[in-house]
């Protein structure tokens, strides 16, 4: 519990240098983003954060990056979250509501460790286990596929898209496994990428 109490301490006294991130020097920033880290890795240090800013309120993050086994952990210390004006705190990163860009095709491509992905041009197909019929497994097909397949982090960057997408509680609950694959020209039955959270909201929750 001391950790759960150090790392809100010390958000809260610095809570208006996260505010202000893009008006703080850089070396500034990244000194109290260090220690904030710190105080998050004394608590459990698989655990990440991330900090949006906006006009009128800034949100933190607090994500398992994935790993349903410590969900619990995040909702342990989101729970005891103090209130602090302007400020939202969430437990994992949440579904993406707004999918209007990726519908036009004015997405901003998204660079990961050198591999650059945009969720307008990516699909996917559902695939099935014929042992486990409930599983929900996707195969998704990149544009690119061909230039990326041998980069090690290929999966990393696919993966942490998804996530992103759709929620970090649905990726680790609802998809059992996932293949990448190349986009083809005459490629049938494909899916947008961007429609996954309401493909599973109406396959697998009907």
């Amino acid at each position: 519990m001391n950790q759960i109490i150090n790392f809100w301490n010390y958000f809260q006294q610095n809570n208006f240098v996260f505010l202000l991130l893009t008006e703080i020097p850089k070396d500034d920033l990244k000194v109290q983003l260090d220690k904030l880290l710190y105080y998050l890795h004394q608590y459990n240090k698989d655990l990440d954060l991330i900090i949006k800013n906006k006009k009128s309120e800034a949100e933190i993050i607090i994500t398992a990056n994935g790993n349903p086994y410590l969900f619990k952990e995040v909702e342990l210390l989101v729970h005891h979250a103090p209130k602090i004006n302007r400020w939202k705190t969430t437990a994992f990163l949440q579904p993406q509501t707004n999918i209007e860009k990726y519908e036009n095709g004015t997405d901003k491509p998204l660079d990961y460790y050198g591999i650059t992905i945009r969720i307008s041009e990516m699909y996917f197909i559902p695939l099935e286990n014929p042992n486990k019929p409930t599983d929900l497994g996707i195969r998704v097909l990149l544009k690119n596929y061909i230039v990326h397949k041998d980069n090690p982090r290929l999966r990393e960057a696919v993966y942490t898209h998804i996530e992103h997408l759709i929620g970090e509680k649905s990726f680790a609950n609802d998809i059992a496994f996932i293949q990448i694959a190349q986009l083809q020209g005459d490629q049938e039955d494909i899916i947008e990428l961007y429609n996954l959270k309401s493909y599973i909201d109406i396959e697998l929750k009907n």
